[in-house]
């Protein structure tokens, strides 16, 4: 972290006690039981996590985007659920208020977005349209003056949990020269036709609140569009090139909390006589889990940084969020190693980290979709 300023510092120190005094002790059991604890995102909340990158004004606490990266590589370290729960909360929940909505629309939702007192899901993938947003089914049509909606979505975080407030999904709208024409529309929580079914049976990230959603003549005000009609498509692809940063920080602080659980446990670990630790096979593997948390974390501030300062950051978002989520996989795996069969127990954070690092490389755009991401920065047109 030498590129932090003391400011900077001082956020991640108090957020790595919050993650290690607060947020590690429950996370066994919060996976175990399938359960995000709403008194930890209460405290997340009064922290001021949930308004790092927002201005003041807005009730935030006037922060940038790396603020948010470093709160959540922090979480990521001890419990992906806690981390991804942040993340969603302000890259999907609130990033898209804030970046799009009316100012009536911001006044109403988010001071308690920011305050962490409610939660918003993001209603992009379908059962046929995930990175191909573009295959968008779900639909919104106007009747008088309102909105009527119909179709799925899935794979929503924050979409169920007791302080949902709303979703903004994505819809076709109407065409315009053959092609579909897609907006957003805030659809509060409790809408009759509007159904959160059943929470999924996740392989990882058991703690973080995720439903498939179901929209059936689900009616909202026609004031509930966010952003232009038809620049739903547009909006949403800069809502991912942000929310790609803030995941590869969150695989940053997973890579990280490998290492350091797999360097303890080697140092306390006695084979043959002697520490594993002083077993070069074992010091080489350790010493590429360090460069890729280094590398990891290089590329992450990098693409924040660009971001906060202005600057075009899609490529290294994509570069960002390409290299991270293959050094948390990579991490676990090692680590997992290292720690035998102790590592497959889910009683160790390697463990856990094992099975919720699948899904960094594929959540917010798979690892395919970032290559493709960098490829078109080449040049390379297909």
């Amino acid at each position: 972290m030498e590129d932090l300023n003391d400011e900077e510092r001082e956020l991640a120190a108090m957020v790595r006690d919050f993650a290690d005094s607060v947020v590690a002790p429950q996370s066994y059991e919060a996976d175990r039981t399938h359960t995000l604890s709403m008194d930890v995102v209460g405290q997340m909340g009064d922290l001021g996590l949930f308004g790092l990158p927002f201005p003041e004004e807005h009730g935030g606490q006037g922060g940038d985007y790396i603020a948010l990266g470093i709160a959540i590589e922090a979480l990521g370290r001890v419990d992906q659920s806690i981390a991804i729960t942040l993340e969603a909360g302000v890259s999907l929940g609130a990033m898209p208020v804030f970046r799009f909505g009316t100012e009536e629309q911001k006044q109403e939702l988010l001071p308690d977005l920011l305050a962490g007192r409610a939660l918003a899901g993001f209603g992009l993938t379908e059962p046929e349209a995930g990175s191909d947003a573009g295959a968008t089914r779900t639909t919104a049509r106007l009747d008088g003056d309102e909105w009527v909606i119909d179709g799925s979505k899935q794979f929503i975080t924050n979409s169920g949990t007791p302080i949902t407030r709303f979703v903004t999904v994505t819809a076709v709208t109407g065409s315009e020269g053959g092609r579909k024409e897609i907006s957003t529309v805030i659809v509060p929580n409790g809408t009759p036709g509007f159904t959160v079914e059943a929470p999924y049976d996740k392989v990882g990230w058991n703690a973080s609140d995720t439903h498939p959603l179901t929209f059936d003549g689900a009616r909202v005000p026609a004031g509930n569009l966010l952003g232009a009609r038809g620049s739903g498509f547009r909006n949403f692809l800069s809502i991912l090139d942000e929310g790609r940063i803030a995941i590869a920080a969150l695989s940053t602080g997973a890579a990280e909390g490998c290492l350091e659980a797999a360097v303890d446990y080697a140092k306390s670990r006695t084979i043959f006589g002697s520490a594993l630790s002083t077993r070069q096979n074992a010091q080489f593997t350790l010493a590429r889990m360090r460069a890729r948390v280094h590398t990891a974390r290089l590329a992450w501030h990098h693409a924040a940084r660009l971001r906060d300062g202005g600057r075009p950051f899609a490529e290294q978002a994509a570069i960002a969020k390409l290299v991270a989520g293959e050094a948390a996989m990579d991490n676990a795996r090692d680590a997992t190693q290292i720690f035998g069969g102790n590592g497959f127990m889910n009683e160790f954070p390697v463990a856990r980290h094992y099975r919720d690092s699948k899904i960094l490389e594929i959540g917010e755009g798979t690892t395919e979709v970032q290559l493709l991401v960098i490829a078109r920065a080449l040049g390379l047109a297909g």
